[in-house]
């Protein structure tokens, strides 16, 4: 009997099972993998061979055939290292007690080292094959400890590794582990939050209206675009925003640590959403992503997943950029193809822009007189199409701050009400945030009397609102009565909302 562990590789963004066998023959010595193994798997025969010679086993003087099936998927990375290692050790054994997956790369002194690449792959291994038993480093202990529907076996060694395998009914080490973040409880799901704010808004003066405009946004994940002046504090607002979103379920922290190691970044739990901030001149790859030979490196969109996707100086940002989001807002979810390949990316995140009103900055202005021409400030603002903006939810013109203009409100404050909107929205039995509703939930949970559904037929006759346009203020007008507690939409909320669009 041929004896087999089971590993992982990835595939886009997800992973695909692997079966690694090992057979030995009476030939010349040689050692081959086979199944389309890339070069880190090739590598492999060199870290393995050293390992085991340096721990007393003696690597059998047989032609030794690797194979990772399935054959015709291709494979990548050094955590078959363990796998390969384990089955040339087991060489004597006559079977394997129980299904094994093992994962970690070796060292020459039969060390197992963690890799950031595992973590995603446990995701997956979790929904594919729960309660399977998985050989770890120990290392990536903090990350894996958190992965529901898995056993895990945590060693450094390549002998802790086989001592787990030979055991008949080996006990994992599965403890829970507390995050030890702010947290609470609505229908017995736990949402963890921060509770500090490095940045505050009681630091910005006066803009009242942005600032309310920012909690909608905040409340419900609605797009949101600044417009204003140089220095009358749309960048203040938008690097405070990610301090009083709504908290975070234990799955999407884990979904974004997944995103963070798919994308090379150090990975780490924190209940702080992401804030990805590009730069005016990132190529369309960097925003999008990019796939080659079936390997995904997520973008800036893939990466802002259930957090802030800042773009400052939007209408400097290249057109077929700015048009490339129109499929990510609208359906929260990003295909990027090629040839070859095809990943799907999810983008739930909340989209803040700031721009100036023309390109010298001053046209808002009143202290300072604008030297643009009329022709420049239309082409300026024609960078951004109608079906871009009508993907935004929220436009608001601020003022220039004036001298003895006050703050009112601070993050913490409006993290308070962040949070009674949340409350509202959970209860409800929403699985969206208001600003995700798909049409189907609209219908559910924004419902209007008859006063104020008239009302927004008078709008909508007036203003020529589209579809689109008439379900973004009915989401927004639900984010509102959130905010004040309100079950039903009424009409002083509709009308909020109305101010808060670009007609």
């Amino acid at each position: 009997m041929v004896n087999k562990i089971f590993c992982a590789t990835r595939s886009g963004t997800s992973a695909k099972i692997v079966e690694v066998e090992v057979t030995f023959a009476r030939a010349l010595p040689a050692f081959i993998i086979s199944g389309l193994a890339n070069n880190s798997i090739q590598e492999a025969k060199q870290r393995v061979h050293s390992a085991l010679q340096n721990n007393n086993f003696t690597f059998p003087p047989l032609k030794i055939v690797v194979n990772l099936s399935p054959s015709d998927l291709p494979k990548s990375g050094s955590h078959f290292d363990l796998p390969i290692a384990l089955l040339i050790a087991l060489q004597k054994e006559n079977f394997i007690p129980q299904k094994w997956f093992a994962f970690g790369e070796l060292g020459l002194d039969g060390k197992i080292r963690h890799n950031d690449k595992i973590y995603p792959l446990l995701l997956d291994v979790a929904l594919l094959c729960p309660q399977a038993n998985i050989i770890v480093p120990k290392g990536g202990k903090e990350l894996f400890s958190l992965i529901p529907n898995l056993n895990f076996f945590y060693a450094d060694h390549i002998n802790e590794a086989l001592e787990f395998i030979k055991q008949e009914s080996p006990v994992p080490e599965n403890c829970a582990k507390e995050l030890g973040f702010p947290c609470f409880k609505i229908n017995d799901e736990t949402y963890y939050y921060h509770n500090s704010f490095e940045l505050d808004f009681s630091e910005v003066k006066g803009q009242s209206i942005a600032k309310r405009a920012a909690l909608i946004a905040a409340s419900g994940f609605h797009n949101l675009i600044l417009e204003g002046s140089p220095g009358c504090g749309k960048t203040m607002i938008a690097k405070r925003l990610k301090y009083i979103l709504p908290p975070l379920s234990l799955k999407e922290m884990i979904e974004t640590v997944k995103i963070q190691t798919l994308g090379s970044h150090n990975a780490f739990y924190t209940p702080l959403r992401s804030f990805r901030n590009p730069h005016q001149s990132a190529s369309k790859a960097s925003i999008l992503g990019s796939v080659s030979q079936n390997e995904a490196k997520p973008g800036e969109i893939a990466l802002a997943h259930n957090g802030i996707l800042f773009f400052d100086e939007l209408p400097l940002f290249k057109k077929d950029i700015l048009e490339s989001l129109r499929e990510p807002l609208e359906n929260n979810q990003l295909v990027v193809s090629r040839v070859q390949s095809k990943i799907e990316y999810d983008t739930s995140f909340l989209f803040v822009g700031a721009q100036n009103p023309c390109p010298c900055g001053n046209l808002l202005s009143v202290s300072k007189t604008c030297r643009c021409q009329d022709k420049e400030i239309a082409t300026y603002k024609n960078k951004l199409s109608e079906p871009f903006m009508d993907r935004i939810d929220l436009f608001v013109q601020m003022n220039e701050t004036k001298e003895d203009s006050k703050s009112d409100i601070s993050s913490k404050q409006m993290q308070e009400e962040v949070f009674k909107a949340f409350r509202m929205q959970i209860l409800r039995g929403q699985t969206h945030l208001n600003g995700k509703l798909t049409e189907k939930e609209i219908d559910q949970f924004c419902i209007l009397d008859e006063d104020t559904q008239k009302l927004l037929l008078q709008a909508t006759s007036r203003f020529s609102l589209s579809e689109r346009s008439i379900n973004k203020i009915k989401k927004i007008s639900r984010t509102i009565a959130d905010l004040q507690e309100s079950e039903c939409i009424k009409k002083s909320h509709l009308l909020e909302a109305l101010n808060y669009r670009k007609i």
